[in-house]
């Protein structure tokens, strides 16, 4: 569960985020939209604890996963070493009490990296290391896991293995997926939340939104003719 009241967050004079309020059930996938600029990456850092609120209070699960749009990987290891070196160094609150190496195996199995295991990650192409970059989000067996555009780059056969991943995830956690497209929301989300100029302007049940490129237009209107 990620309950946010009343989030207020300006770097100097600029407002980025605007008294943002939003609640999401474990279970949910919610897809985050929003034009350059307005506040998304803000909202996730806050959520991942990276910066702090100027006003407001933040609930969220202890243990969260975070895949940011770069995914950061060390190329010259081994699709398992790096997962098991992570995994080494995350401190956790897991609540199984499996051994590292049991966990990075399930994990490899979990999102298809089997036959890449002993890859070098420099190796891999860009769908796979995207496969990496979920594995090592996935290791502290988090609650909440956050997805920063998490399917740029990738083929039409990628697409669809990396989609489907995420939905099954999203079957026991909760999801914030940061987006640039449309259709990724259509076919992944539970829900929509439209960012604009620091400011919810839209959050619905994705079944509610016949339009959804229509949606966005209204919703970001002001921001496109500035």
């Amino acid at each position: 569960m990620v309950n946010l009241q009343h989030i207020n967050k300006s770097f100097g004079p600029q407002k980025v985020l605007q008294d943002i309020s939003l609640s999401i059930p474990k279970g949910e996938i919610v897809g985050l939209l929003g034009p350059n600029g307005a506040g998304k990456s803000t909202l996730m850092k806050i959520l991942i604890g990276l910066w702090k609120a100027d006003s407001g209070t933040v609930e969220a699960p202890a243990n969260i996963g975070y895949l940011p749009e770069n995914n950061p990987l060390y190329e010259d290891m081994y699709v398992v070493e790096y997962l098991r070196f992570m995994a080494d160094m995350t401190f956790t609150n897991r609540k199984s009490a499996m051994p590292n190496k049991q966990l990075v195996n399930e994990l490899i199995t979990r999102v298809g990296l089997t036959p890449e295991r002993h890859k070098h990650i420099r190796e891999l192409s860009k769908g796979y290391r995207q496969r990496v970059g979920l594995a090592q989000a996935l290791i502290g067996e988090p609650e909440l896991l956050i997805l920063d555009e998490p399917t740029t780059g990738l083929d039409p056969n990628q697409l669809v293995e990396i989609r489907s991943l995420i939905r099954e995830l999203g079957h026991d956690k909760t999801v914030i997926l940061s987006t640039h497209i449309m259709q990724e929301v259509r076919e992944m989300c539970d829900r929509i939340v439209i960012l604009d100029h620091g400011v919810i302007k839209a959050d619905k049940p994705i079944g509610e939104v016949p339009d959804l490129e229509k949606l966005f237009r209204d919703a970001t209107e002001n921001h496109l003719t500035h």
